[in-house]
């Protein structure tokens, strides 16, 4: 298993909150250092630590495990699909645009 992917989403979720390592490792009662450890992959939390950190970012086990799971593709889709949700119309058609021709001449490939 590839516990930098790990330790690097949780870097990105906490990053996306404009939290330090110390904020964080407040938040789920552990060290500066432990916290630097995990997000650069050189220790994997237990199971309730992993859940401590999750909790405190806000954020799912699934988004954390993007990566390592066999299904992650499913949940970087669901993130596009959400970032597409909320741009203009006309975008959303040009982004929709450029997927069908992408699946058009894949699909010819195979």
């Amino acid at each position: 298993m590839d516990w930098r992917s790990i330790g690097e989403n949780i870097r990105k979720k906490r990053l996306a909150k404009s939290w330090k390592q110390a904020t964080l490792a407040e938040k789920v009662d552990l060290s500066n250092s432990y916290i630097g450890m995990i997000e650069r992959g050189e220790k994997m939390p237990k199971l309730e630590t992993f859940v401590h950190i999750t909790n405190a970012l806000d954020t799912t086990s699934d988004e954390i495990l993007e990566g390592v799971l066999n299904r992650g593709y499913e949940i970087r889709m669901s993130e596009y699909i959400k970032k597409i949700g909320i741009l203009p119309k006309e975008e959303q058609d040009r982004i929709y645009d450029v997927l069908d021709v992408m699946l058009k001449y894949s699909h010819k490939k195979k």
